[in-house]
């Protein structure tokens, strides 16, 4: 049992933010960060079993930066 579960999280400035679990296959979305959270929540309450659920749910944000030369 894994006691915590990371997710990449990347913010689009049109739909909101995507989420996804390393080593995991769980997927979210939501247009909000408080919207994203719960969404979290569901996904990994949908994935493990009531005895195998993370305590912790790490958030990691990747932000992605372009500059014209």
């Amino acid at each position: 049992m894994d006691t915590e579960i990371i997710f990449l999280v990347e913010e689009d400035s049109v739909s909101g933010f995507f989420a996804r679990a390393l080593g995991h296959p769980i997927f979210t979305e939501a247009e909000t960060l408080e919207e994203l959270k719960k969404n979290i929540r569901d996904a990994i309450r949908c994935h493990f079993d009531e005895s195998e659920l993370p305590r912790i749910i790490r958030l990691h944000f990747v932000k992605e930066e372009v500059i014209a030369l």
